[in-house]
């Protein structure tokens, strides 16, 4: 690849890219804002600061679902910006490599691809790579040896479980649990407690916020409307609660990693009760999680430093180290 080029993240919640010009990686909210009748208002941070806040005549609206795109147009919008932000508003022939689910169709997986084809950026080439591979390299292991590895990556909607080898993936399994499960769990609890409604960047204050929370021995100061009154109050939610709602989507995880497991082949599985499971994921870091699956498996969690942009730091080194220079393909049907 070129000297201008980019490695994409298109996370549910979060896009994040990858200059090899300036070597840098920008983050944004994976959000389009338009107001009647299809005027762009507001992408990214911009999109998040008014969600919920919005007037009848604006939408806000996630590009994808589930990992995949489920508005092409406005994600070809989305990526067209940022990636002229990128550029300094001059938009130029570029490479580009994109990171995609694993347990997705030909049909979806196609979808990456015309993304990028068709919007507008100025493509030059484009390349994939199965996010998990992407994920281990951005942890910081060689996954082009033998040696097998157990990557969980927890996300906003989804949860990819994914042993790889020989820099591809031997076992896969996504499943639609993620942090927003976890916030509408939080959510669901404190109505059911209080009769009070909050809303989902509430919800998800709270969740970021427990450790800190039982750090300091407080519960979460929440503000909602009241069902039965219907004004605004305020409450504080004991964190035992919170920690007690999201449990049940803990468990569902914990339950897919251990099927995964008892599918591997009995030498990767001597590799992972080694190396043990490396968690990332910006789902990751919620308190109690990596606790939950240790004691649930029984094996070591190594958890990545940076859990929202491991995939794209995965895609950064591969786009500067011939070590992995074999690891991106086409998208079946396409040629290089």
């Amino acid at each position: 690849m070129n000297s201008n080029a980019f490695g994409i993240d298109l996370g549910t919640n979060h896009i994040k890219i990858y200059s090899r010009a300036t070597d840098s990686v920008y983050v944004q909210k994976n959000m389009i804002a338009i107001k009647e009748p299809g005027e762009l208002f507001a992408y990214g941070d911009s999109a998040f600061d008014m969600y919920e806040k919005t007037p009848y005549n604006i939408r806000i609206s996630y590009p994808l679902s589930y990992g995949v795109i489920s508005d092409l147009g406005n994600m070809e919008t989305v990526i067209r910006y940022m990636i002229a932000d990128l550029q300094g508003g001059n938009l130029k022939s570029a490479d580009f490599l994109i990171a995609v689910p694993c347990d997705v169709t030909d049909v979806e997986k196609r979808a990456f691809y015309d993304l990028l084809k068709e919007a507008g950026v100025k493509a030059h080439k484009i390349l994939a790579v199965d996010k998990a591979v992407a994920d281990g390299i951005g942890m910081g292991i060689d996954v082009t040896t033998s040696q097998g590895t157990f990557v969980v990556n927890v996300g906003f909607e989804t949860t990819e479980i994914s042993i790889l080898s020989l820099g591809g993936i031997v076992l896969s399994r996504m499943i639609k649990v993620g942090g927003q499960k976890f916030d509408e769990a939080i959510r669901n609890a404190v109505r059911s407690e209080y009769g009070l409604l909050i809303g989902g960047k509430t919800s998800e204050s709270v969740k970021n916020s427990l450790f800190d929370l039982e750090l300091d021995g407080r519960g979460a100061v929440v503000f909602g409307r009241d069902i039965v009154t219907g004004l605004p109050v305020e409450r504080e939610i004991p964190t035992k609660l919170i920690v007690e709602s999201m449990g049940v989507h803990f468990r569902n995880i914990i339950d897919n990693i251990k099927l995964i497991l008892e599918k591997a082949p009995p030498e990767l599985s001597a590799d992972i009760y080694r190396n043990g499971i490396y968690l990332t994921g910006g789902a990751s870091q919620v308190s109690h999680l990596v606790e939950d699956i240790a004691n649930g498996t029984g094996l070591k969690v190594n958890i990545s430093n940076d859990p929202i942009t491991t995939t794209v730091e995965g895609l950064s080194r591969i786009m500067r180290e011939s070590t992995f220079s074999r690891i991106p393909y086409p998208v079946e049907g396409m040629s290089k």
